[in-house]
């Protein structure tokens, strides 16, 4: 079984350096339902292998001029303070059981699990529909704003499940923050490493880190978006991105169904 994890861990970082995201987002259900772990070390894990991929797949944008840092700076601090609460205050707080509908039991991996799912849907949405271009806004000093508040809420999300939101960075940054494509997603790699690295670090301390397993997979994920960043020159990411939506939607609908009635 632990074959198909790591061909799995492959195909992570070959979507994230094929079209820029969507792969950070099946971290968790491959660390779940393949490896076996639970939801909330799962939720950790994800954090480093999402943060390292993300560096790795940033630094090809960074040569090129493709990274703006003073953006980053604007989504991303709100986001890392959201990130730092939630990992280390209001993701311990919630309790193990957390309610009881009749025979059916919400423990905390289940609500994490179906909150991931809901996530899954939403991201797929984004992936599938045809309409990927997004328009940029005028008001730019509002913008900020939004854009700030955005981050917190990727922080939340990203502190909650361990996935980097780069499908609700990426439009964004283009929309609010007038940020071309090409430089958005260098960019939003840059946003995702450091979300993921200060949540993976700021609550190691909660769970025990299997950091051979951790670095195995790590590595693996990091050798698929090498993959995928040379696959990108010769294969139109967005062409492939409404595939990989359905993929991901599909999945979304697997974890609802077995957290549900299984």
């Amino acid at each position: 079984m632990e074959i198909f994890g790591y061909i799995a861990s492959v195909l992570i970082g070959i979507s994230l350096g094929l079209i820029g995201g969507g792969g950070s987002i099946l971290t968790v259900p491959v660390l779940v339902y393949i490896f076996g772990l639970d939801a909330f070390l799962a939720t950790e894990y994800s954090l480093f292998i999402v943060g390292i991929s993300s560096v790795v797949g940033s630094v090809s944008y960074f040569k090129k001029g493709l990274v703006n840092f003073k953006t980053a700076f604007i989504f991303g601090i709100p986001s890392i303070i959201s990130i730092f609460f939630t990992r280390r205050y209001i993701l311990p707080l919630i309790p193990d059981h957390v309610f009881t509908v009749d025979n059916f039991v919400v423990t905390k991996d289940n609500l994490l699990l179906l909150i991931f799912a809901g996530l899954m849907m939403l991201a797929s949405y984004k992936m599938i529909r045809k309409n990927t271009e997004y328009q940029p806004e005028t008001d730019r000093g509002n913008n900020i704003l939004l854009a700030a508040g955005e981050g917190s809420i990727v922080g939340i999300l990203t502190g909650l499940l361990g996935a980097g939101g780069g499908f609700l960075i990426i439009p964004a940054l283009v929309s609010l923050l007038k940020t071309p494509m090409k430089v958005a997603i260098g960019t939003s790699l840059v946003i995702i490493s450091f979300n993921s690295l200060i949540g993976f670090f700021s609550s190691m301390h909660n769970v025990v880190i299997d950091w051979k397993f951790l670095a195995t997979i790590s590595l693996i994920a990091v050798i698929g978006i090498i993959i995928g960043s040379r696959l990108s020159k010769k294969i139109e990411g967005k062409k492939l991105k409404p595939a990989f939506g359905w993929f991901i939607l599909l999945m979304g609908i697997y974890i609802i169904i077995k957290e549900i009635f299984f």
